[in-house]
């Protein structure tokens, strides 16, 4: 499904340049279950970053399901986000004056379907993370774990290839957060399949492979043992 090779990503700053990302190999099979981590500065975000098509690399190809989109112009990168990944974010970023149902059918507004076809898609996929009777809730009348699970039925909803999750449980305290890693374990035994980038042990051990960055480039890539659910 996705294949890095000699992925650079080069940043200037004033009359120096660095490098973000020092020639990544990475390939990520269809419903892997990966954790990206690593110490601050080590790439992780900026590989979550053009593995979203958030970002372009400097050098290197980013195949995406057969297509090259290291190249891709912008207009085409929004294209494959669309279609191809959603995204799970920290900080939720929900719209505070739009009911549940119609934040999770924002992004399918772009894809020209109908608004019963788009009310259709939101109502199963908040269905699927336990939010079906919280379709006319706005934002600020759920908890942060409740928010955390608007997020991700926003990011289903377009039904993705990838998962990919920027440090989702940084906002929510440890009951909540293990809450939302078993609805992303659920999702994985499901077939989904997962990207999330932490720096916390214990969110990382719900993975089935952890990649470590080191200095733009891939220190350790191992498989382990998964974290059980909680009942």
């Amino acid at each position: 499904m996705i294949t890095l090779s000699g992925i650079v990503k080069r940043y200037r700053m004033g009359d120096e340049e660095f490098n973000a990302l020092a020639g990544v190999d990475l390939h990520v099979e269809r419903n892997e279950y990966v954790a990206l981590t690593g110490p601050s500065g080590s790439g992780k975000s900026s590989l979550m970053n053009i593995l979203g098509c958030l970002d372009t690399p400097t050098e290197g190809h980013y195949h995406l399901n057969g297509q090259d989109v290291a190249t891709l112009g912008d207009d085409a990168l929004a294209g494959i986000r669309n279609k191809e990944i959603g995204f799970v974010f920290q900080s939720f970023h929900l719209l505070p004056r739009l009911n549940v149902l119609n934040n999770v059918a924002q992004p399918l507004v772009y894809r020209g379907l109908s608004p019963a076809e788009r009310e259709r898609l939101a109502t199963d996929a908040l269905q699927r993370v336990g939010l079906g009777q919280k379709l006319k809730h706005l934002p600020n009348q759920l908890s942060g774990g409740q928010r955390q699970r608007v997020a991700v039925a926003r990011a289903l909803v377009g039904r993705p290839s990838i998962l990919l999750a920027d440090e989702p449980t940084g906002n929510l305290d440890s009951r909540t957060s293990e809450e939302i890693m078993a609805l992303f374990d659920a999702l994985h035994s499901d077939g989904q399949t997962v990207i999330l980038v932490t720096h916390e042990a214990d969110i990382a051990a719900h993975a089935a492979r952890v990649i470590r960055l080191v200095d733009g480039k891939i220190d350790s890539d191992l498989r382990q043992e998964r974290k059980a659910c909680i009942s």
